[in-house]
């Protein structure tokens, strides 16, 4: 009986692991930057802490899927959101001396896709 009942436990801790939430691939961390050196120093200083972070739930660069929604709402609210701040962004995005162009063009990078004009 203690046979059996070793053997059901065993069997047991086997199968618990599997019990839950599906799991999740290791997060990765997207380490591209824009190819203009003026672009990817602002991008490293401002933008890659939270762009390429999962843990920091911003839409990360590359991500198509994630940006895709936003780019769908436009230029103007694009450019409105980095200035401002939206939901956990920062106004400015921590670029403070960041022009609207540069704004749109590390948004195009970020988004992976050109911004419809």
């Amino acid at each position: 009986m203690r046979a059996i009942r070793l053997s059901l436990l065993l069997a047991l801790a086997m199968v618990l692991p599997g019990c839950g939430e599906e799991p999740k691939p290791p997060a990765t961390h997207n380490t591209a930057i824009p190819q203009d050196p003026a672009l990817a120093q602002i991008y490293t200083n401002s933008c890659q802490l939270c762009h390429a972070n999962p843990a920091a739930n911003a839409p990360l660069t590359g991500d198509r899927k994630a940006w895709a929604p936003r780019i769908q709402q436009g230029v103007d609210t694009l450019l409105d959101h980095a200035i401002n701040g939206y939901n956990g962004m920062p106004p400015m995005g921590q670029c403070v001396e960041c022009t609207e162009e540069q704004f749109l063009q590390l948004i195009g990078f970020m988004a992976d896709q050109p911004l419809p004009q």
